[in-house]
Protein backbone atom coordinates (compact mmCIF):
# COMPACT_ATOMS: atom_id res chain seq x y z
CA UNK A 1 0.00 0.00 0.00
CA UNK A 2 2.95 2.66 1.42
CA UNK A 3 4.69 1.56 -1.92
CA UNK A 4 1.87 2.04 -4.41
CA UNK A 5 1.30 5.66 -3.08
CA UNK A 6 5.26 6.75 -3.66
CA UNK A 7 5.43 5.57 -7.19
CA UNK A 8 2.17 7.98 -7.73
CA UNK A 9 4.20 10.80 -5.74
CA UNK A 10 7.39 9.89 -7.71
CA UNK A 11 5.47 10.10 -10.89
CA UNK A 12 3.77 13.64 -9.98
CA UNK A 13 6.93 15.42 -9.44
CA UNK A 14 8.36 14.06 -12.70
CA UNK A 15 6.54 16.25 -14.63
CA UNK A 16 6.88 18.94 -12.42
CA UNK A 17 10.87 18.34 -12.91
CA UNK A 18 10.77 18.12 -16.84
CA UNK A 19 8.89 21.69 -16.68
CA UNK A 20 11.53 23.33 -14.63
CA UNK A 21 14.52 22.15 -16.75
CA UNK A 22 12.60 23.27 -19.84
CA UNK A 23 11.78 26.59 -18.44
CA UNK A 24 15.31 27.28 -17.44
CA UNK A 25 16.95 25.43 -20.85
CA UNK A 26 14.63 27.84 -22.67
CA UNK A 27 15.97 31.02 -20.28
CA UNK A 28 19.19 30.06 -20.89
CA UNK A 29 18.67 30.21 -24.69
CA UNK A 30 17.19 33.88 -24.35
CA UNK A 31 19.85 35.15 -22.06
CA UNK A 32 22.82 33.70 -24.80
CA UNK A 33 20.56 35.19 -27.88
CA UNK A 34 19.65 38.88 -25.96
CA UNK A 35 23.49 39.08 -24.66
CA UNK A 36 24.99 37.85 -28.57
CA UNK A 37 22.80 40.67 -30.14
CA UNK A 38 23.57 43.22 -27.28
CA UNK A 39 25.59 42.10 -24.71
CA UNK A 40 23.15 43.01 -21.80
CA UNK A 41 24.83 40.98 -19.85
CA UNK A 42 28.18 43.04 -19.74
CA UNK A 43 27.71 44.05 -16.70
CA UNK A 44 26.26 41.26 -14.38
CA UNK A 45 29.88 39.42 -16.11
CA UNK A 46 31.74 42.74 -14.62
CA UNK A 47 30.12 42.53 -11.45
CA UNK A 48 30.64 38.75 -10.98
CA UNK A 49 34.26 38.95 -11.82
CA UNK A 50 34.46 41.85 -9.84
CA UNK A 51 33.07 39.93 -6.55
CA UNK A 52 35.22 36.57 -7.42
CA UNK A 53 38.40 38.58 -7.96
CA UNK A 54 39.71 38.14 -4.21
CA UNK A 55 38.36 34.46 -4.01
CA UNK A 56 40.69 33.81 -7.27
CA UNK A 57 43.65 35.98 -5.57
CA UNK A 58 43.09 33.59 -2.54
CA UNK A 59 43.29 30.59 -4.36
CA UNK A 60 46.17 30.86 -6.53
CA UNK A 61 48.15 32.60 -3.73
CA UNK A 62 50.06 29.49 -2.89
CA UNK A 63 50.86 28.71 -6.60
CA UNK A 64 52.02 32.42 -7.24
CA UNK A 65 54.27 32.07 -3.90
CA UNK A 66 55.53 28.79 -4.51
CA UNK A 67 56.67 29.67 -7.91
CA UNK A 68 58.00 32.82 -6.70
CA UNK A 69 60.15 30.99 -4.41
CA UNK A 70 61.64 28.64 -7.13
CA UNK A 71 62.34 31.37 -9.17
CA UNK A 72 63.93 33.83 -6.40
CA UNK A 73 66.13 30.34 -4.94
CA UNK A 74 67.29 29.96 -8.99
CA UNK A 75 67.26 33.58 -9.40
CA UNK A 76 69.91 33.59 -6.37
CA UNK A 77 71.59 30.33 -7.51
CA UNK A 78 71.99 31.71 -11.22
CA UNK A 79 73.38 34.91 -9.76
CA UNK A 80 76.24 33.04 -7.65
CA UNK A 81 77.55 30.97 -10.35
CA UNK A 82 77.84 34.18 -12.65
CA UNK A 83 79.19 35.85 -10.11
CA UNK A 84 81.54 32.87 -9.56
CA UNK A 85 82.10 32.81 -13.28
CA UNK A 86 82.97 36.58 -13.22
CA UNK A 87 85.53 36.06 -10.49
CA UNK A 88 87.41 33.73 -12.15
CA UNK A 89 87.42 35.16 -15.60
CA UNK A 90 89.09 38.52 -13.89
CA UNK A 91 91.41 36.75 -12.16
CA UNK A 92 92.37 35.24 -15.56
CA UNK A 93 92.35 38.44 -17.18
CA UNK A 94 94.89 39.73 -14.33
CA UNK A 95 97.11 37.28 -14.89
CA UNK A 96 97.27 37.66 -18.66
CA UNK A 97 97.29 41.43 -18.10
CA UNK A 98 99.87 41.18 -15.82
CA UNK A 99 101.82 38.63 -18.28
CA UNK A 100 101.64 40.95 -20.82
CA UNK A 101 103.17 43.58 -18.26
CA UNK A 102 106.02 41.37 -17.64
CA UNK A 103 106.44 40.89 -21.85
CA UNK A 104 106.50 44.47 -22.44
CA UNK A 105 109.03 45.23 -19.73
CA UNK A 106 110.92 42.35 -20.96
CA UNK A 107 110.79 43.33 -24.69
CA UNK A 108 111.67 46.80 -23.56
CA UNK A 109 114.68 45.69 -22.41
CA UNK A 110 115.78 43.37 -24.93
CA UNK A 111 115.40 46.69 -27.41
CA UNK A 112 117.59 48.58 -25.07
CA UNK A 113 120.01 46.11 -24.89
CA UNK A 114 119.71 45.93 -29.05
CA UNK A 115 120.52 49.31 -28.94
CA UNK A 116 123.43 49.18 -26.37
CA UNK A 117 125.00 46.41 -28.32
CA UNK A 118 125.48 48.87 -31.40
CA UNK A 119 127.88 50.59 -29.60
CA UNK A 120 129.75 48.08 -28.49
CA UNK A 121 133.19 47.52 -30.07
CA UNK A 122 133.92 43.39 -30.65
CA UNK A 123 131.53 40.51 -30.67
CA UNK A 124 128.79 40.74 -27.83
CA UNK A 125 126.14 38.32 -27.17
CA UNK A 126 122.79 38.28 -24.56
CA UNK A 127 122.48 36.46 -22.07
CA UNK A 128 119.38 35.23 -19.27
CA UNK A 129 119.79 35.34 -15.44
CA UNK A 130 118.71 32.34 -14.69
CA UNK A 131 119.79 31.88 -10.84
CA UNK A 132 121.00 34.98 -8.43
CA UNK A 133 123.10 33.04 -5.09
CA UNK A 134 121.10 33.29 -1.49
CA UNK A 135 124.03 34.41 0.29
CA UNK A 136 123.16 38.10 0.94
CA UNK A 137 127.08 38.74 1.61
CA UNK A 138 128.04 36.93 -1.93
CA UNK A 139 126.59 38.85 -4.93
CA UNK A 140 127.38 36.36 -8.00
CA UNK A 141 124.60 34.86 -10.39
CA UNK A 142 124.47 32.44 -13.14
CA UNK A 143 123.75 33.28 -16.80
CA UNK A 144 122.05 30.48 -19.39
CA UNK A 145 125.20 30.35 -21.73
CA UNK A 146 128.49 28.24 -21.42
CA UNK A 147 131.23 27.00 -23.00
CA UNK A 148 129.55 25.45 -25.49
CA UNK A 149 129.28 29.26 -26.58
CA UNK A 150 132.63 30.35 -26.33
CA UNK A 151 132.35 31.98 -22.78
CA UNK A 152 135.40 31.97 -20.73
CA UNK A 153 136.33 32.87 -17.20
CA UNK A 154 136.96 36.45 -16.77
CA UNK A 155 134.71 37.74 -19.38
CA UNK A 156 133.61 41.12 -18.83
CA UNK A 157 129.79 41.55 -18.69
CA UNK A 158 127.69 44.40 -18.96
CA UNK A 159 123.86 45.61 -19.54
CA UNK A 160 122.58 48.77 -21.01
CA UNK A 161 123.81 51.10 -18.39
CA UNK A 162 127.19 49.73 -17.60
CA UNK A 163 129.51 47.44 -16.01
CA UNK A 164 127.68 44.27 -14.24
CA UNK A 165 130.50 42.03 -13.46
CA UNK A 166 132.54 38.94 -15.10
CA UNK A 167 132.78 35.47 -15.30
CA UNK A 168 134.37 33.29 -12.71
CA UNK A 169 133.56 29.70 -13.86
CA UNK A 170 132.27 28.67 -16.57
CA UNK A 171 130.27 25.52 -17.12
CA UNK A 172 129.26 23.67 -20.57
CA UNK A 173 126.13 25.02 -20.65
CA UNK A 174 126.00 27.68 -17.56
CA UNK A 175 127.81 30.13 -16.51
CA UNK A 176 128.55 31.74 -12.95
CA UNK A 177 129.52 35.47 -12.66
CA UNK A 178 130.03 37.83 -10.22
CA UNK A 179 128.88 41.45 -9.45
CA UNK A 180 131.35 44.43 -9.27
CA UNK A 181 129.43 45.11 -6.35
CA UNK A 182 130.40 41.65 -4.34
CA UNK A 183 133.25 42.17 -1.39
CA UNK A 184 135.63 40.32 -3.64
CA UNK A 185 135.43 42.30 -6.77
CA UNK A 186 137.90 44.92 -7.60
CA UNK A 187 137.79 46.84 -11.24
CA UNK A 188 140.15 49.28 -12.71
CA UNK A 189 138.66 52.18 -13.33
CA UNK A 190 139.49 56.36 -14.39
CA UNK A 191 137.51 59.22 -14.00
CA UNK A 192 136.32 60.07 -17.73
CA UNK A 193 136.78 63.84 -16.65
CA UNK A 194 140.18 63.71 -16.14
CA UNK A 195 141.90 60.23 -16.89
CA UNK A 196 142.72 60.17 -13.11
CA UNK A 197 143.00 56.05 -12.59
CA UNK A 198 142.37 54.07 -9.52
CA UNK A 199 140.57 50.91 -8.48
CA UNK A 200 136.70 50.49 -7.48
CA UNK A 201 136.12 47.59 -4.92
CA UNK A 202 132.79 45.93 -4.32
CA UNK A 203 131.09 46.38 -0.89
CA UNK A 204 128.57 43.98 -0.81
CA UNK A 205 125.87 46.70 -1.35
CA UNK A 206 124.48 46.44 -4.28
CA UNK A 207 124.43 50.51 -4.72
CA UNK A 208 127.71 51.26 -3.20
CA UNK A 209 131.35 50.83 -4.23
CA UNK A 210 134.64 52.38 -2.71
CA UNK A 211 137.83 54.12 -3.88
CA UNK A 212 139.99 53.35 -1.10
CA UNK A 213 143.49 54.62 -2.69
CA UNK A 214 142.38 58.40 -4.21
CA UNK A 215 144.87 60.93 -1.86
CA UNK A 216 143.00 64.02 -0.67
CA UNK A 217 144.55 65.98 -3.07
CA UNK A 218 143.39 63.78 -6.20
CA UNK A 219 141.29 65.62 -8.57
CA UNK A 220 137.41 63.52 -7.96
CA UNK A 221 134.66 65.02 -7.10
CA UNK A 222 130.91 63.66 -6.99
CA UNK A 223 129.12 63.40 -10.23
CA UNK A 224 132.06 62.07 -11.93
CA UNK A 225 131.71 59.09 -14.40
CA UNK A 226 134.25 56.46 -13.61
CA UNK A 227 134.56 54.01 -16.67
CA UNK A 228 137.43 50.98 -16.78
CA UNK A 229 140.15 52.06 -17.87
CA UNK A 230 141.16 48.99 -19.49
CA UNK A 231 144.36 48.10 -17.37
CA UNK A 232 144.64 44.37 -16.53
CA UNK A 233 143.00 42.63 -19.58
CA UNK A 234 139.50 41.60 -18.67
CA UNK A 235 137.17 44.87 -18.66
CA UNK A 236 137.80 46.61 -22.62
CA UNK A 237 138.53 50.50 -21.96
CA UNK A 238 135.90 53.20 -21.97
CA UNK A 239 132.46 51.68 -20.27
CA UNK A 240 130.77 52.53 -17.67
CA UNK A 241 131.06 51.76 -13.71
CA UNK A 242 129.52 53.93 -11.08
CA UNK A 243 128.98 57.51 -10.79
CA UNK A 244 130.98 59.76 -7.94
CA UNK A 245 128.16 59.99 -5.09
CA UNK A 246 130.77 61.28 -2.10
CA UNK A 247 134.26 62.70 -1.46
CA UNK A 248 135.66 63.17 1.82
CA UNK A 249 138.87 64.89 2.45
CA UNK A 250 140.37 63.79 5.71
CA UNK A 251 143.33 65.68 6.75
CA UNK A 252 145.28 63.20 9.43
CA UNK A 253 144.78 60.73 6.74
CA UNK A 254 146.25 60.26 3.55
CA UNK A 255 143.99 59.37 1.47
CA UNK A 256 140.50 60.42 1.27
CA UNK A 257 136.96 58.32 1.65
CA UNK A 258 135.43 57.90 -1.46
CA UNK A 259 132.21 56.34 -2.93
CA UNK A 260 130.65 55.75 -6.00
CA UNK A 261 127.39 54.57 -7.33
CA UNK A 262 127.04 51.77 -9.64
CA UNK A 263 125.80 52.98 -13.04
CA UNK A 264 124.02 49.35 -13.65
CA UNK A 265 121.16 48.26 -11.38
CA UNK A 266 122.70 45.60 -10.52
CA UNK A 267 119.79 43.97 -7.94
CA UNK A 268 117.23 44.29 -10.93
CA UNK A 269 119.31 42.86 -14.01
CA UNK A 270 117.48 40.49 -15.96
CA UNK A 271 119.57 40.26 -18.85
CA UNK A 272 123.47 41.17 -19.98
CA UNK A 273 125.65 41.41 -22.30
CA UNK A 274 128.89 39.31 -22.59
CA UNK A 275 131.51 40.95 -24.95
CA UNK A 276 133.90 39.09 -26.73
CA UNK A 277 137.16 41.49 -26.79
CA UNK A 278 138.62 42.53 -29.86
CA UNK A 279 142.10 41.52 -30.04
CA UNK A 280 144.88 44.51 -29.79
CA UNK A 281 146.02 44.10 -33.00
CA UNK A 282 142.44 44.11 -34.76
CA UNK A 283 142.00 47.83 -32.04
CA UNK A 284 145.42 49.08 -33.72
CA UNK A 285 144.16 48.18 -36.93
CA UNK A 286 141.00 49.79 -36.33
CA UNK A 287 142.75 52.89 -34.65
CA UNK A 288 144.91 53.52 -37.44
CA UNK A 289 142.15 53.13 -40.45
CA UNK A 290 139.76 55.59 -37.96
Amino acid sequence: MLSSQSDRSRLARIPALGLRALALVSLSILLMVLDHRDNHLDAVRRAISAAVYPLQIVVAAPTRFWVWVRDAGATRNELRLQNSRLKVERLLTNARLQRFTALEAENDRLRELLEARRQVRGEVRIAEIIAVDANPYRHNLVIAIGQQDGVYDGQAIVDVNGVVGQIVEVGLMTAQAILISDPDHALPVEVNRNGLRTVAFGTGEFDRLELPFLPNNADIRAGDLLVTSGLGGTFPSGYPVAIVANVTRIPQEPFADVTATPAAALNQVREVMLIWSASPAVESADEAND
